[in-house]
């Protein structure tokens, strides 16, 4: 894995297209995102690929869990504040990396699975299937389940499936999904569609903060770093190829994101420090992921494998933020506590007014304004932060 000062150095030549470029789209963003317009903008521009399939957890979902028994849950404001749909279920003030990313390929925004499973019409240019509190494992996250809770605090006890829906469950839903379409449209040209489309996946967060990281997870008392690395890498590795078996030929699989200074960890320190040791986790991890997909994109015939390095992108944000356009990096623009981490973002909580400005929306995820510099640096970006190739090239393969 590049250095952070490497990835620094690379990416200077591309902070003032993409600030350029991020102000362009933060400013649309307000006006016109999220409802019927925005997906008709976007579906004017001549698609890259045919759809956009999404898999991942609350860095991503977009209403998935509005209806689930859950506590994970964002479908109500701040949370939305500068979407013009409002609160949608997105765990940000606005665009999501798959929204940007959408847009950028000529798509529409990409529907919940949870809106669109009974839409063969929606699917045809994408479903997102993430899910907050998701993890590659079953168990991650059964924190957040309503009805469970009390149990799970006390005895560690969890229904695997409910409250969120797990990688293998959207999974499954995935392979639902090309069935249908397939009925609709002939089985050919749906295995056509499917493997010219691409698929966003994104998890392995919530292993770490809601399973490894949870004192009531016997995890990290079977398992230490390392051989939890190792374990999450082939798990994700039979799931990556059960979505290839369905037909999937183009994948974008995004790295663990550095977690050792976002709100909730630093206000975990009395002097609000970052944490080392939680990054220390994720590096391997990470370094598993980008040699499962090199050897997966060898064994796994016209399959491509693309990994992007969040954790290079939010390492050298917090090296230099300034020079990415932000002010705030060391707490959350909604939520209560120190650092605005201790407590996330709360209905009707009053957010900072320069959203802008800040690194953190709230106590675990980004703003908007991250999120769309993360979509375009996969869009166009170099090799050291979107290898081999960036999504603009993978899209014309």
């Amino acid at each position: 894995m590049a250095s952070p000062s490497f990835i620094l150095t690379a990416m200077a030549g591309r902070r003032l297209l993409l600030l350029i470029g991020l102000v362009a789209a933060v400013a649309a963003q307000g006006g016109n995102n999220g409802g019927g317009e925005e997906e008709e903008k976007a579906g004017k521009a001549a698609a890259l690929v045919p759809a956009l399939f999404v898999f991942g957890d609350s860095l991503i979902d977009n209403g998935n869990n509005n209806n689930l028994a859950s506590f994970a849950k964002a479908n109500y404001f701040p949370y939305g504040i500068d979407f013009a749909a409002g609160p949608t279920g997105r765990f940000c003030n606005g665009y999501t990396i798959v929204d940007q990313l959408a847009e950028l390929l000529g798509l529409p925004l990409v529907p919940p699975y949870s809106q669109a499973q009974a839409s063969v019409q929606q699917q045809l240019q994408g479903v997102n299937f993430a899910s907050a509190a998701a993890g590659i494992l079953d168990e991650s996250g059964g924190n957040f389940v309503i009805n469970q809770s009390i149990s799970f605090f006390l005895h560690g006890l969890i229904n695997s499936n409910a409250g969120r829906i797990p990688f293998n469950k959207q999974i499954d839903n995935f392979e639902a999904t090309v069935e249908q379409i397939g009925e609709a449209i002939g089985k050919d040209a749906a295995a056509a569609m499917v493997g010219r489309s691409i698929l966003f996946v994104g998890l392995g967060s919530n292993d770490y903060l809601n399973n490894y990281l949870m004192p009531n997870y016997d995890t990290r008392r079977r398992y230490n770093p390392r051989q939890f690395a190792d374990l999450l890498a082939d798990r994700y590795a039979a799931q990556l190829t059960r979505l290839y078996k369905a037909g999937a030929r183009k994948f974008v699989v995004a790295g663990v994101g550095s977690m050792g200074c976002i709100p909730n960890v630093l206000a975990q320190s009395v002097e609000s420090r970052c944490s080392p040791e939680v990054d220390d986790m994720i590096i391997p991890f990470n370094a598993n992921v980008r040699a499962t997909l090199r050897r997966l994109a060898g064994d796994l015939p016209a399959a491509r494998m693309v990994f992007l390095d969040n954790y290079g992108v939010f390492k050298a944000i917090l090296g230099d933020p300034a020079a990415y356009g932000f002010a705030v990096v060391d707490r959350g623009c909604c939520g209560i506590g120190r650092n605005s981490g201790q407590v996330t973002c709360l209905p009707f909580m009053p957010p900072c007014d320069d959203r802008d400005r800040y690194l953190f929306w709230d106590a675990f995820h980004p703003t908007a304004a991250v999120n769309v510099l993360i979509a375009r640096e996969a869009f166009y970006g170099g090799a050291d932060v979107v290898s081999p190739i960036n999504v603009r090239r993978l899209a014309a393969l």
